[in-house]
Formats: structure tokens, C-alpha cells, sequence
């Protein structure tokens, strides 16, 4: 399998990953007093919305041809980190 797949995969993954992540949020939420609710609840919004963003980068990079795809890679890898970090942030908050 070339680098490229390989690469997408990885990906993938990571944002499966997160998809559970922002279910676990979404779970903890629903338990939650209301002023928490809200927090989380806009927490989540802006975690989804990232979530949408970063298939849409994956999508570009698998439009990417081979010998293009390292340029649009820049972009997943950045997008990946402010996701990482939103993930991370929202699930510090409210570990509760």
C-alpha cells in the first residue's frame, strides 16, 4: 500500500477516534447540572464543526494526485492539531 493510503487511514482513524471522544462528551453532558450542560454543549458544537472541516481536508487529500498530495498533507496536518487540541481541552474540562 503506498504512503499515501496508508497516510488517509491513519487519518481516518484518528477522527473515529474523536467521534467516540465528542459521544463520551455528548454522554457526560446529558448527566450533567444545566450550566454545564450549555458549556459542554458549545464545546461539542465547535468539536463537531472541526470534525466536519477535518473530512473535508481528508477529501482534498484523497482528490490529491500522488505527486501533489504531500502539499495538501500541510493543511491535514494542521487542522489535526487545532482538533487534538480542541479534543483535548474539552475532555480536561469536563473530566469530571
Amino acid at each position: 500500500m503506498d504512503d499515501k493510503k496508508l497516510y488517509q487511514q491513519k487519518k481516518q482513524a484518528q477522527l473515529d477516534e474523536w467521534k467516540a471522544e465528542i459521544a463520551i462528551l455528548k454522554a457526560k453532558a446529558s448527566k450533567a447540572s444545566a450550566e454545564v450542560q450549555l458549556e459542554m454543549n458549545k464545546q461539542i458544537t465547535t468539536l463537531e464543526a472541526k470534525i466536519t472541516e477535518n473530512k473535508s481536508k481528508l477529501a482534498e487529500l484523497a482528490k490529491a494526485s500522488e505527486e501533489g498530495w504531500d502539499s495538501v498533507k500541510d493543511g491535514v496536518e494542521s487542522a489535526w492539531d487545532t482538533m487534538k487540541s480542541a479534543v483535548r481541552d474539552a475532555a480536561s474540562k469536563f473530566k469530571k
